[in-house]
């Protein structure tokens, strides 16, 4: 039976700015796990990863608006939020469809910490926006009380910016893989997993940054040995030219051929350039193949009648 590392993107947990409150996230992940739930009747075991990046952004906001009254969150705690509330969502509509399905399978959500380098340059250069705009008097006593990096962002006000380091091994890997192996469905590394740095002795301690999530999940599909890392995301296929009259939809690439495709500059950042470089780390350190696709095509793309297959 085969392991499946799928990471879900932001438009499997909000589908669009006017659909943003917890029930309609809820709704929307209800979508993306019937999908998912039909590669389980198809005998795969199943690691789902999530982001959670408007989610933190909430939670700063609630956190901006209790200044003065509560104490601020820090960002590894919030990352640990997200990953309770969304992987609660998830666990909870996998369920709802095994009992719908007669499936016998049984979900767990587990909170996961991410190893970063504390000498990663990414702390040298923090460049992440996360958080709401302030005016630049709240930019200048938040850099001088919180400590925090600031930067002015295109004239739309000043933003808080933090590191986004290099995932370098997942901590809780091993009893995921165990987890995995006794039958279980798991969701893991929301949003990148916790970041944590550790000294000589490998003591861990959580650190302000965020992880980007399908990098993270490449991470965690080596460590447990998965045969393929899948990126559910909103496109069917990954395209060349993506947006203009030239665009070409891609059944397949070589690693060779998207680190090309990715130098020429065809994937944006922030976008698909993420996902196509987790693809192309988990493809090039496994031996195995990684697709990316939509969660309504993911059945079809992995029986190969759709989606973009990233092969060695």
């Amino acid at each position: 039976m085969k392991t499946l590392v799928i990471a879900i993107g932001g438009n499997s947990l909000i589908t669009n700015a006017q659909h943003m409150s917890v029930p309609d996230q809820y709704a929307a992940v209800v979508k993306t796990v019937h999908h998912i739930a039909d590669l389980l009747e198809h005998r795969y075991r199943i690691v789902i990863t999530h982001g959670n990046g408007p989610q933190v952004g909430f939670i700063l906001l609630r956190s901006e608006h209790s200044r003065g009254i509560l104490h601020q969150v820090p960002l590894d705690s919030i990352v640990a939020d997200t990953q309770g509330a969304l992987g609660y969502q998830i666990q909870q509509a996998l369920e709802n469809e095994f009992r719908r399905r007669g499936l016998k399978k049984s979900v767990a959500t587990v909170v996961t910490q991410t190893l970063v380098n504390r000498d990663d340059d990414a702390f040298a250069s923090p460049a992440k926006p996360i958080g709401e705009f302030y005016t630049r008097e709240q930019a200048e006593e938040r850099m001088r009380v919180e400590k925090w990096t600031m930067i002015e962002d295109a004239g739309r006000g000043w933003r808080r910016v933090v590191a986004s380091p290099i995932p370098v091994r997942i901590i809780e890997s091993e009893v995921i893989r165990h987890l995995v192996k006794d039958g279980y469905v798991v969701i893991a590394a929301g949003g990148g997993g916790i970041p944590v740095v550790a000294d000589e002795n490998g003591i861990l301690c959580g650190v302000a940054a965020v992880i980007d999530k399908d990098l993270a999940s490449a991470v965690l599909a080596k460590e447990i040995g998965a045969d393929m890392l899948v990126i559910s995301t909103a496109v069917e296929k990954v395209c060349l030219n993506f947006g203009t009259p030239g665009q070409r939809a891609l059944d397949s690439m070589t690693v060779a051929e998207a680190r090309r495709y990715m130098a020429e500059g065809h994937f944006k950042p922030g976008s698909m350039l993420p996902k196509i470089e987790a693809c192309v780390q988990f493809v090039t350190n496994s031996g195995h193949e990684a697709l990316i696709t939509c969660p309504e095509a993911l059945p079809a793309a992995l029986d190969g009648h759709t989606g973009t297959r990233l092969i060695p």
